[in-house]
């Protein structure tokens, strides 16, 4: 069985799109194309992938920037709407590149992408299980936001709509409660993705712009904010993961005031899957 990771670092352009057989053909193309940093980081993995698994692994490199230009129009679609402004962190095009991850991996049905603070706990293949709980109509696959980050966001909107569930932790309206999802485990049928007229629409900047003028929405988090405004207007795009699998560890938003609802959103019940240490919070070394 082949496994196949793709990799998304700031490379040299004559890097983009390659794609390696084996470990020792990564390590010989990608001497000169990493940062020193990167370059080391990516060896020692390869060595312990190399000990430890006795199959073949496929790596494919993407350019970033050069990929920005192939799906610059999903890009300047969400920029304007999901990014606090020029220059930031959420502002770069990584950060939308996801929405557009079909377009890319044109040979892949199925992914899985991760934030790079994250920390499995379990065999991953317990995560692509949940690909079985998909409907026929899914697309994506995203844990819920486990902070009131879109209960701030959604102020204006949740102040005209006061019995919406839209900003509320999922223990609210008889469990119904929507506070948004997060980005840092993402499941993706691309397969779907590539067919499904409605998201493909959806991803034009005149559909972007209606759906954020509905909510009174204005992001900051990228990607992360659409596959949110995704679930909530079309609930059966979106399989909602069990929040072990995100179990977020972010707590800024209880010190920023919202200390009277921060439990009721941090809340996740069942043993922990996948750490996320998000806002630079130090993960668990257990």
């Amino acid at each position: 069985m082949i496994k196949t990771f793709f990799l998304f670092p700031r490379m040299k352009r004559d890097m983009k799109g390659k794609r390696f057989a084996d470990v020792a053909e990564v390590k010989e193309k990608t001497t000169d194309a990493l940062s020193s940093i990167s370059k080391d980081e990516f060896r020692q993995c390869f060595e312990k992938w190399n000990k430890r698994l006795d199959k073949c692994i496929s790596v494919s490199y993407y350019d970033v920037a050069y990929l920005a230009e192939e799906l610059q129009d999903i890009v300047s679609a969400m920029q304007p709407h999901f990014s606090s402004q020029p220059g930031t962190y959420y502002s770069d095009a990584l950060f939308f590149l996801s929405l557009g991850l079909h377009r890319i991996a044109l040979d892949q049905q199925r992914a899985a992408m991760f934030d790079a603070d994250t920390k499995l706990q379990e065999n991953i293949e317990e995560l692509f299980q949940e690909f079985d709980r998909f409907g026929p109509d899914t697309l994506f696959g995203l844990a819920p936001e486990l902070t009131p980050v879109y209960r701030h966001v959604l102020y204006l909107y949740r102040s005209h709509h006061k019995d919406t569930r839209f900003g509320e932790p999922l223990s609210s309206h008889n469990d119904q409660g929507f506070p948004g999802v997060n980005s840092g485990v993402i499941l993706f049928r691309l397969d779907r993705m590539r067919t499904n007229s409605l998201y493909n629409q959806l991803l034009e900047a005149k559909a972007v712009t209606s759906l954020t003028n509905k909510y009174n929405f204005k992001g900051h988090l990228g990607d992360q904010d659409f596959y949110t405004l995704l679930a909530m207007e079309h609930p059966d795009l979106v399989h909602l993961l069990p929040c072990v699998w995100n179990r977020q560890l972010c707590t800024w938003w209880r010190d920023h005031g919202y200390r009277d609802v921060f439990d009721a959103f941090a809340y996740c019940d069942g043993a922990v899957k996948l750490y996320h240490g998000n806002c630079n919070t130090p993960i668990p070394n257990d």
